[in-house]
């Protein structure tokens, strides 16, 4: 759908674009329909305008600006948590989770350590054999991986 506004229209792709928080949102698109200007949202197809005649239908168009505006500040919220939890994930940077945890990478190591082939050692520890030769290779490599995701 292609918008051909009139010079006297504001196209935004959500209201939460008017503002910083709330209080913002709600006071810029009042004063903009006061002084005639019409505010069309993107996302959800909807126009404000001061054409609204009436107590009732003001009040329905004051409750979805206020609805719009109030729904912008809860996704900023969890926006404001998941960059919050991004920066505290422990594993952030640990790589790719490992095929192992600690109690198959300690039968592989015991198993390596009786001279045991990987092609043994790899489905008793249910493991792909891949794996059982890079802990072969490099066990504290393999241990460093399973500290840095905690196990």
């Amino acid at each position: 759908m292609v918008l051909h506004p009139s010079p006297d229209t504001l196209v935004v792709r959500w209201v939460d674009r008017l503002g910083r928080n709330y209080t913002d949102v709600t006071g810029t698109i009042r004063t903009f329909m006061n002084d005639g200007i019409v505010i069309k949202t993107i996302i959800n197809n909807m126009t404000f305008d001061g054409s609204a005649k009436g107590p009732i239908l003001r009040a329905v168009r004051d409750a979805l600006i206020a609805l719009m505006a109030a729904d912008s500040r809860r996704v900023k919220q969890v926006q404001r948590l998941g960059i919050a939890n991004a920066i505290n994930d422990k594993t952030k940077d640990a790589g790719r989770k490992p095929p192992y945890d600690r109690t198959s990478y300690e039968m592989i190591t015991v198993m390596i350590d009786q001279g045991r082939r990987d092609s043994v050692i790899a489905p008793e520890a249910g493991v792909a054999r891949q794996t059982a030769i890079r802990i072969k290779e490099d066990r504290s490599d393999a241990d460093e991986v399973l500290k840095r995701w905690g196990m």
